[in-house]
């Protein structure tokens, strides 16, 4: 084909092989592949190995969640939002059922709010040690994922007591949650924190400053802070590149007004200053985590409302967002008071620091290309809802 300007194109698919014809070549990366985090699309436009432009296509996996909402009553929609970042659960139905409490007017017992902070930023690191260590196995680092997984699984014991679920949790509901923590379980959960906290060293000594990630991942991707804002990215991925916002300090919900919450940032915008990111929120989690079983241990109560059998919000429409794992999720939720949302719109983290990838990509090499895209640390899911 002749693109704009009359230079010649070719197009092929991820792996079937090329000439080199002295033409650009139009590479689709997906929507099946290993290195995309789900079912994403890049079509890419390369000089030899140069990509000269990159535009990231979704909507493969799209499940149409915002429609469903439409015939869920308010219990259920919390399933829904549940599933669409699947790596950050607990938050995702966090969210929603804040929505819902916020146009209901509902109070929530003191000591569900500090419950569901604890398990918030529990399920914060559960998020960042999959990325932790999946994205250096991408780029070749195979040892991490193994010391990533072994602390996953000694805070997804604890998170599955609670709960019952490992991914999938089920937990908040309207008012609350769905059920007392067992006996016990804050000082089991402590225990958990201290044994990751102690380990978690282990894995920054492995990778953090190992001269061979730091090759690909350093200088490599900048997001400048400019652009970051100007696509909306949040998250780890908009603090690395130096904008200084978070949520849970700078409009605070649940318990986080109490706490002294560290935002942790880095201004050089490339791979490695996002990973840094992740790496080091882990170890401020945890401390939150210890603050927030403290408080729950001093107090008592119910850990929900009572609430009708079937749950109407009144007419009206309200916002609610939370600092999620990935970023800043909003729920913007419409009732004409029935027992289903008239409209419930999803603002996800992934699907804003995705669309970044069309200026991170151009003038970067193939070699870059999985460094860069495992580095904006995104769930497919959350793109497309």
């Amino acid at each position: 084909m002749v693109a704009a300007g009359g230079s010649r194109e070719l197009t092929v698919g991820a792996g079937a092989g090329a000439q080199q014809l002295g033409t650009d070549m139009v590479l689709n990366i997906g929507p099946q592949h290993p290195s995309t985090h789900g079912v994403l699309r890049l079509k890419l436009v390369l000089d030899g190995e140069k990509v000269l432009s990159a535009e990231p296509i979704v909507g493969y996996m799209h499940r149409g969640a915002e429609k469903l909402f439409e015939v869920r009553d308010y219990r259920q929609i919390l399933v829904l939002a549940n599933r669409h970042d699947w790596l950050s659960a607990f938050s995702n139905e966090l969210g929603a059922a804040m929505a819902v409490e916020r146009l209901m007017g509902l109070e929530v017992p003191e000591r569900a709010v500090w419950l569901r902070t604890a398990m918030a930023e529990l399920n914060r690191v559960l998020n960042h040690l999959m990325f932790l260590g999946s994205y250096p196995l991408e780029i070749g680092a195979i040892t991490p994922v193994f010391y990533a997984f072994r602390e996953r699984e000694v805070l997804q014991a604890v998170m599955e007591e609670a709960t019952g679920g490992r991914m999938h949790y089920m937990f908040n509901r309207i008012g609350g949650l769905k059920e007392e923590v067992p006996a016990g379980w804050t000082r089991r959960a402590r225990e958990a924190v201290d044994l990751v906290a102690s380990r978690m060293p282990m894995l920054d000594d492995l990778i953090r400053r190992n001269d061979i990630f730091l090759a690909r991942t350093v200088g490599v991707g900048v997001l400048t802070a400019q652009q970051a804002a100007a696509y909306g990215a949040s998250g780890p991925v908009g603090r690395a590149s130096g904008l200084d916002f978070d949520l849970r300090r700078d409009e605070p919900y649940l318990a986080y007004g109490e706490l002294d919450v560290p935002v942790v940032t880095r201004t050089a915008g490339d791979c490695h200053a996002r990973f840094e990111v992740l790496l080091d929120q882990v170890y401020a989690s945890l401390d939150l985590v210890r603050q927030c079983l403290d408080r729950v241990d001093r107090i008592g109560g119910p850990v929900n409302v009572r609430l009708p059998k079937v749950v109407k919000a009144p007419e009206g429409h309200t916002y609610a967002w939370t600092e999620n794992p990935l970023g800043v999720n909003g729920y913007y939720l419409v009732s004409k008071g029935d027992k289903t949302p008239w409209r419930m719109k999803l603002r996800t983290a992934s699907y804003a620091n995705v669309q970044a990838l069309s200026t991170l990509l151009p003038g970067t090499l193939v070699p870059d290309l999985i460094a860069i895209l495992g580095s904006m640390f995104f769930v497919v899911g959350d793109i497309d809802k």
